[in-house]
């Protein structure tokens, strides 16, 4: 899920529009998922130093262009989705047919992917269609749930998605730009390229998505608890994290711009954590999980396996994957990882020399 962040991430590495080696045929199911989603970010936030897309109709459409037709898309599959909600087969169990719902709706940004033959096409839709769900369970759940908690979980849920898919459309070249994960997880899969662009690609971060969601369901559709003091919490979390996450961008984005050849991002919040917005990344679903324990605290373990799940590919997939690249490609990269703390932001450590 979570595709988008990796932009920053690659800005701070100073990769360019390197080509790809031998090196990068490792790559993993999950570091696919971070490109996509996570975002996110999670993407994310996608790096597009990337490939040309080969479909001739979007060879020569540029980034205004190519935002029109992802938004089409979009308002396709979830109206798509919503049809599903309001005169599909109610199989009694709101978040089952909000699963269906999203799982059909990204079908539909698949078709297109498929279509334009660049599977970035998806990487927007995670960060757009939870504030969406959010607001439908809001609306369904009734009047007899905690107001004031609803409106509180939909407003971080609303910031984050903002923040998230702004991000992106800033850094999004146009159609006729892929990220190169994707392309690569393709190739490597053979006759089977098809299977994975569905799963790995669309499906697999689609249901990472609504798994951290589910505690922001639990928060909005359960009644009898009011609104208390853990909520306030998971809004403080929920508003310091996006916050987090907005200051790495700008801050990133305003190094891109300036930076001389071969200059390493370590300055800000990037001077006290190599990947700062992957650490607000799961500090937004952490914020989800603590909403859905306010409002569930019998359910407070399962609540967690989101942002488990998150903080899993990140620290397991994600950032493995970009250090290892860059030390590759730029071996004075360990001086910043000698001094600057992997994760969690505190002060650099000092070097002694």
């Amino acid at each position: 899920m979570f595709h988008r962040l990796a932009q920053s991430e690659i800005g701070r590495q100073g990769e360019g529009r390197k080509q790809l080696g031998e090196r990068d045929a490792g790559i993993s199911v999950a570091s696919i998922l971070v490109a996509s989603v996570h975002p996110i970010s999670l993407r994310a936030s996608v790096p597009h130093n990337t490939r040309l897309a080969t479909s001739s109709s979007v060879s020569a459409v540029g980034k205004a262009a190519s935002l029109a037709r992802i938004v089409v898309v979009y308002i396709v599959a979830f109206a798509v989705g919503l049809a599903w909600l309001v005169w599909g087969p109610n199989t009694a169990h709101l978040w089952l047919d909000s699963l269906i719902a999203d799982v059909l709706a990204t079908l539909v940004v698949f078709a297109a992917s498929r279509y334009f033959r660049n599977s970035s096409c998806y990487d927007a839709y995670w960060s757009v269609l939870p504030p969406l769900l959010t607001v439908y369970w809001w609306v369904t759940a009734g009047a007899d749930t905690d107001q004031v908690r609803n409106a509180l979980v939909t407003a971080i849920v609303l910031l984050w998605s903002i923040r998230l898919t702004g991000n992106w459309a800033y850094a999004f070249p146009g159609l006729h730009h892929e990220d190169w994960r994707y392309r690569l997880l393709r190739e490597r899969a053979g006759r089977g390229e098809l299977l994975v662009d569905l799963s790995a690609i669309h499906l697999v971060p689609t249901g990472q998505v609504f798994l951290g969601l589910v505690p922001a369901y639990v928060a909005v559709t359960t009644s009898g608890r009011a609104f208390g003091w853990l909520d306030l919490v998971a809004f403080v979390v929920g508003l310091v994290a996006v916050t987090i996450e907005l200051v790495a961008d700008l801050q990133m984005h305003r190094f891109t711009r300036q930076r001389e050849p071969g200059q390493v991002m370590a300055s800000g919040l990037w001077s006290w954590s190599r990947h700062p917005n992957y650490f607000g990344e799961v500090g937004f679903w952490f914020a989800l999980a603590l909403f859905g324990i306010a409002a569930s605290p019998s359910g407070w373990w399962w609540l967690l396996v989101g942002v488990a799940a998150m903080l899993a590919m990140f620290l397991g997939a994600s950032i493995p994957l970009m250090e290892k690249r860059s030390l590759e490609r730029r071996p004075d990269y360990q001086a910043v990882i000698d001094r600057v703390p992997r994760f969690v932001p505190r002060p650099p450590r000092r070097v002694q020399v």
